[in-house]
């Protein structure tokens, strides 16, 4: 009776951490539309710059994806381990 009210339980905390770890998505989200909002606003003060501008937003815009896809391989850690 013990065993299968603790593997409920942890089979519970997991579901719980995996939902927590997605939150990360969330920030990723955001910080990605910061990332083109600054763009455009940089492009619209400084036309000429704007190729120095896309680098530097692509490399920010990877930088902030790789932090939303390390927190659903979190997620999926937590599920499946």
């Amino acid at each position: 009776m013990e065993d299968i009210l603790f593997t409920t339980i942890i089979s519970a905390a997991k579901y719980i951490g995996a939902g927590m770890a997605t939150s990360g998505v969330i920030g990723a989200g955001a910080g990605i539309g910061l990332i083109f909002a600054g763009l455009l606003k940089a492009v619209s003060r400084n036309p000429g710059m704007e190729a120095k501008f896309m680098q530097l937003t692509i490399l920010g815009f990877a930088l902030t994806e790789a932090m939303g896809l390390l927190a659903i391989m979190m997620a999926f850690l937590i599920l499946y381990s």
